[in-house]
C-alpha cells in the first residue's frame, strides 16, 4: 500500500525569522502525523531547516537544481550541492518554471536523471494549462510530460520518484479541480506508468498539486490514485499544513 506524501511548496516566501516560527510550528503537533512529510525550502534557507528538522520525521527538499554537476554556472545550484545539505528531494518541473523560465520537457526530464544521479528523489510535476484543458489536451499534455521522462531514464526510476499532478489552471488561484476530475488525471497517470510496468505503476506515488488546502484534502487524498499532496500557499499556515498531513 502506498504512504500518504505531503510535501510543501514554500516558493519564494521566507525569512530566517518565518522560516523559525513556520517549522517549529510544524514540528510542535507532528506527534499524530503518520504521512511522510517534506518540507520543500528556498536555497538559502536549506541549512536552517535542516538544523531545525534534525532528528524529527520530516524530511527536507529544495524547489529546484541545474542540471550540471558543477561548472561556470553563475546563480545555479547543483543537486549535489542540495544533498549536501541533508535535502532528500527537490521539486522539478513546476508549472511556474516551466511557463517563467522556459523549462521544456526534455529539459525537465535532464533535471529528474541529475536528481536521481545524486541521490535525491524528484518531485516530478507535470499538468495542463487552462487553454490545454478546455481544447481536451490534458491527456496529450501529461503524457508527453511522462514519458519524455520514462525515454531517459526508464521506467524503473520512477520507484524512485513522485509524481506531482498540478492542473496549472488550479495553483495558487483558489480554484481546484473537483475530486472527480483529479482523480481521472491521477488514473491515467498511473496508466501511462502500468503501460510500462504495472507493478512500478502501483509503487509510485502520485501527489495533487492544484489549491490543496485543510478543506478539502481529506476528500481529494480519499480518491484511489491521489496518494498526497504537493501544498503551496497553506504549507505556510503550520496548523493548515498539519491538518493536511493528519489526512494520511
Amino acid at each position: 500500500m502506498r504512504k500518504t506524501i505531503v510535501a510543501g511548496n514554500w516558493k519564494m516566501n521566507a525569512s530566517k525569522e518565518s522560516v523559525n516560527k513556520l517549522v517549529l510550528g510544524i514540528l510542535s503537533g507532528m506527534g499524530n502525523v503518520s504521512s511522510e512529510v517534506v518540507v520543500c525550502a528556498p536555497f538559502p534557507y536549506l541549512s536552517q531547516v535542516e538544523a531545525l528538522i534534525t532528528h524529527s520525521q520530516i524530511k527536507l527538499g529544495a524547489q529546484n537544481l541545474n542540471l550540471n554537476m558543477s561548472g561556470a554556472f553563475t546563480g545555479e545550484v547543483s543537486a549535489k550541492m542540495i544533498k549536501d545539505f541533508g535535502a532528500q528531494h527537490v521539486i522539478v518541473g513546476h508549472s511556474e518554471r516551466r511557463s517563467l523560465y522556459g523549462e521544456t520537457n526534455i529539459m525537465v526530464a535532464e533535471k529528474v536523471k541529475a536528481a536521481l544521479d545524486n541521490d535525491l528523489i524528484p518531485l516530478f510535476c507535470v499538468g495542463e494549462t487552462l487553454e490545454q484543458r478546455e481544447a481536451g489536451e490534458t491527456e496529450s499534455v501529461v503524457d508527453a510530460q511522462i514519458n519524455t521522462v520514462v525515454e531517459l531514464v526508464g521506467i524503473e526510476a520512477f520507484l524512485n520518484i513522485i509524481v506531482a499532478y498540478e492542473p496549472v489552471w488550479a495553483i495558487g488561484t483558489g480554484v481546484t479541480a473537483s475530486p472527480e476530475q483529479a482523480q481521472a488525471v491521477h488514473a491515467f497517470i498511473r496508466q501511462l506508468l502500468a503501460n510500462k510496468d504495472n507493478g512500478v505503476a502501483q509503487q509510485t506515488p502520485i501527489l495533487y498539486g492544484g489549491s490543496m488546502n485543510a478543506t478539502n484534502a481529506n476528500e481529494l487524498i480519499a480518491c484511489a490514485d491521489i496518494d498526497g499532496g504537493l501544498i503551496g500557499g497553506a504549507s505556510l499556515k503550520p496548523e493548515d499544513f498539519l491538518q493536511i498531513c493528519r489526512v494520511g
